[in-house]
C-alpha cells in the first residue's frame, strides 16, 4: 500500500440523467459539451479529447477500467462531487451504478464532497454566454439537511470502500456560504453539524471527519449578502468545528492566467498561510490546470499555461514534501481532478499528453516508494 492518500475529485456528469437533459439533451451528459468544443484563438490548446472516448461512467465495466487505471498509477481515493437539488439527489449514476457496482472498487476508496453550490445555466453551452442564471438553489434548511445526512449515513458511510480518517468517514462541504445561508447562521450551522456527528455515532460509525474547501485565506463574506460580513474565513471555519481543510481548485485562491510554475509559487505560499492560521490539518491541493472555455461559445479569459505533465509532477513533489513535513496528520493530497474536461483539469488520458498526468502521479507516489 502507498503511504500517501492521493484523492482525485470526480465530476459525475458523464452519463444519462433525466434531470440533466435540460443542460445536455443528447443524453450523454456533459460529453455533449466536450464533443462540441473548439479553439477560441490561434494556439489555443483545445479541443482536448479523451483517449477512452465519451464513455458512460454509470457503467460498472467502464468504472472498473477507470479504477484499475487510477490504482495502477497511484490514485487511491476518489472524491465524488455529490449533489442535492430540489429535494432530490442529482447525478448519482456514476457513483451508484458505476463505481459501487464495479467489482474492483476495493482498489480505490471513495468519499463524498457535497457540491452544495447553486446549479445554473453555466452547464448549458447553448445559453451559457448569456449570463449565469440560477436553476436550483444549493442551500437547504434544517429539515432538509437532516434528511440528506440520514441518507448519506444509511447509503454510503458504512461501505467497506468508504474513505476514513482516524476511523471516521470523511465528508466534505464545498460552499460554506450556501451551507450557512440555508441553515440560518453560523451558530445554527454548528448545531446542525454536531447533530450530524451524533447521528453517525448512533449508526455505529466512529464519528465523522468533516472537511471544507477553502477559498482565498483572507477576507470572507460568509452569507453572500452584501454587507453581511460575519468575519474572516478562519473564524467561521474554527467556529464550525471542521476536522480538516483543503482546496478544490487553484482558481479559487490564485491568479491562474499565467504559467503553471508561477502559480505554484503562490499556491505553496497559500499552503503555508493556511497551515499557520488554522488549528486543524490542511491537506495540500494540486490542480492540473484551468480553462473553462469548453463551456462557452465565446472566449473567456483565465487560462493556465505551461501545465504539461513534467510541471504537474513538480507540483506533486511539493505536495509530497508538505505531507512529509506533517507526519501527525493523514497523508492526504487532493487533486483537481479525475475528469473535469470542460474546465481542462483532468488526470484521464487525452490526445495531447496521453497518460502523462497519471504517469506523473505514479512517478512521485509509487516509483520512489517501491509500490
Amino acid at each position: 500500500m502507498s503511504k500517501y492518500d492521493i484523492a482525485a475529485y470526480i465530476w459525475p456528469s458523464y452519463h444519462r440523467d433525466e434531470r440533466s437533459l435540460q443542460f445536455w439533451p443528447a443524453g450523454i451528459g456533459e460529453w455533449e459539451t466536450v464533443l462540441k468544443n473548439k479553439p477560441k484563438f490561434e494556439g489555443h490548446q483545445q479541443p482536448r479529447n479523451p483517449l477512452w472516448g465519451p464513455v458512460n461512467e454509470a457503467d460498472p465495466y467502464v468504472m472498473q477500467m477507470q479504477i484499475d487505471a487510477a490504482a495502477d498509477h497511484g490514485v487511491n481515493v476518489f472524491i465524488y462531487d455529490w449533489y442535492w437539488y430540489d429535494r432530490r439527489p442529482f447525478l448519482e449514476g456514476c457513483l451508484n451504478d458505476g463505481y459501487l457496482k464495479a467489482k474492483n472498487n476495493d482498489r480505490v476508496k471513495f468519499y463524498l464532497m457535497w457540491a452544495n453550490h447553486d446549479a445554473s445555466t453555466l452547464w448549458d453551452i447553448r445559453i451559457s454566454d448569456e449570463g449565469d442564471r440560477t436553476v436550483w438553489l444549493g442551500s437547504v434548511d434544517r429539515p432538509e439537511f437532516e434528511k440528506i445526512c440520514l441518507r448519506l449515513i444509511e447509503r454510503y458511510f458504512s461501505h467497506p470502500s468508504y474513505y476514513q480518517i482516524d476511523g471516521k468517514p470523511a465528508f466534505m462541504f464545498y460552499d460554506l456560504d450556501s451551507l450557512i445561508r440555508g441553515l440560518g447562521s453560523v451558530e445554527k450551522t454548528r448545531e446542525a453539524l454536531d447533530w450530524f456527528r451524533k447521528k453517525a455515532v448512533e449508526a455505529g460509525l466512529g464519528g465523522l471527519h468533516l472537511q471544507c474547501t477553502l477559498r482565498k485565506h483572507m477576507g470572507y463574506n460568509v452569507t453572500g449578502v452584501a454587507g453581511d460580513n460575519v468575519g474572516v474565513q478562519q473564524e467561521v471555519v474554527e467556529a464550525l468545528g471542521f476536522d480538516g481543510l483543503t482546496h478544490y481548485q487553484f482558481c479559487h485562491f490564485a491568479d491562474i492566467d499565467r504559467d503553471y510554475m508561477n502559480i505554484m509559487e503562490d499556491v505553496v505560499g497559500e499552503w503555508k498561510e493556511v497551515d499557520e492560521a488554522y488549528s486543524v490539518p490542511y491537506f495540500p491541493h494540486v490542480s492540473v490546470g484551468w480553462d473553462n472555455n469548453p463551456r462557452f461559445l465565446k472566449f473567456r479569459p483565465g487560462i493556465v499555461t505551461g501545465n504539461e505533465p513534467v510541471k504537474f509532477e513538480k507540483a506533486l513533489q511539493m505536495a509530497r514534501s508538505y505531507v512529509d513535513a506533517h507526519p501527525d496528520q493523514a497523508p492526504l493530497i487532493t487533486l483537481n481532478s479525475w475528469n473535469e474536461w470542460t474546465e481542462t483539469s483532468y488526470l484521464e488520458p487525452d490526445d495531447l499528453y496521453g497518460y502523462g498526468y497519471l504517469e506523473a502521479v505514479q512517478h512521485v507516489f509509487m516509483d520512489d516508494s517501491g509500490n
